[in-house]
């Protein structure tokens, strides 16, 4: 065939999965910034070391059959993509989102790879889902927790501390992971503390958990410009996002002394030009967080700032963009 071999894994991953752009963006970025190293390598193309790298080990498709308040059957469907397991369980979170399918569970399920070996920790790379919403639904929670308790009924045989951990990630947080390992723990009938992370302080969970990611895009930051000779005291950010990378950012901010200007979500963002900076104004924005069907503009009427609605921030003026909503947010436009 024509071409290196880099070449002809993606030719052939085009053709195999040409209906999921992210996952092929993804992996053609990845493949071509490895090139140098394939070529010095040619053995590599025997082994199939590329098409074992991109192929998953397991993707696992499932129904998820619940019920609302109005004693309607729904079905979502559920997806956990074990995409390696080179050097440990498989380790990724679940997203519950209506945007979710095969293509960005794969997209993110490969990047889980990459970012669990840069640990140095032996786990291997996974992620999950459903296109379930859990935004909107009942005010007594009661549908999130039907879906979660079926969700986790077929998940349950594909997971465990040695096998597959999963964790939180967009509309999946410390209420959604309760649901989960409260089913699990009932099915399995045993206490598997590790078979699930991002679980609550009082069941096993670990402290800061919910800021920790945020706060790592904060320090990695600092440690960025401080190459530089710059640091991020005095930098006015614009954040996008309103879950657990977001928040972290917003708080670590007042630390490092720099402002955060905006934070988005679903209905709009924000603008904030004083800084998102004061325990009112935080205090605020937690307990909106944890309300079912959040609504920045909210904030904008008790603040006396602008709303923007159904747009991103990416407009206005600031030294670092902190992107934290979801992937691929920022592009050449």
């Amino acid at each position: 065939m024509p071409g290196d071999y880099v070449d002809r894994v993606i030719e052939r991953l085009r053709l195999k999965n040409s209906d999921e752009k992210e996952f092929l963006e993804v992996a053609e970025e990845v493949l071509k910034n490895l090139r140098p190293v394939i070529q010095k390598h040619p053995e590599y193309e025997k082994m199939a070391l590329l098409e074992r790298f991109t192929e998953p080990e397991r993707v696992i498709i499932f129904r998820v059959p619940w019920e609302d308040d109005q004693g309607q059957i729904h079905v979502n469907r559920g997806y956990r993509v074990q995409f390696n397991g080179a050097i440990g369980p498989y380790k990724g979170g679940l997203r519950f989102h209506p945007t979710v399918y095969l293509g960005i569970i794969k997209f993110l399920g490969f990047e889980q790879i990459l970012k669990n070996s840069l640990t140095g920790l032996p786990i291997g790379g996974g992620k999950g889902g459903s296109d379930f919403d859990p935004q909107g639904k009942s005010d007594s929670e009661v549908e999130v927790l039907r879906f979660c308790q079926s969700f986790m009924s077929e998940l349950y045989r594909h997971i465990g501390p040695d096998i597959d951990i999963p964790a939180g990630d967009i509309g999946v947080g410390g209420r959604e992971i309760g649901y989960l390992y409260g089913q699990y723990r009932r099915i399995r009938g045993a206490f598997e503390n590790g078979v699930l992370t991002g679980k609550g302080i009082a069941y096993g969970g670990s402290h800061i958990r919910s800021e920790a990611t945020g706060y790592g895009a904060m320090y990695y930051a600092e440690a960025v410009l401080k190459e530089k000779g710059d640091s991020l005291n005095g930098k006015v950010i614009v954040l996008s996002g309103y879950g657990n990378v977001a928040w972290g950012v917003c708080l670590k901010a007042r630390d490092f002394g720099s402002k955060v200007i905006s934070i988005s979500g679903r209905d709009g963002y924000i603008h904030d030009p004083e800084g998102i900076n004061t325990d009112e104004k935080i205090d605020f924005l937690l307990r909106i967080r944890g309300e079912n069907n959040v609504k920045l503009e909210d904030y904008a009427k008790k603040f006396g700032v602008k709303f923007y609605p159904k747009e991103k921030p990416w407009n206005l003026k600031g030294d670092i963009a902190f992107p934290s909503a979801t992937e691929n947010e920022i592009d050449l436009e």
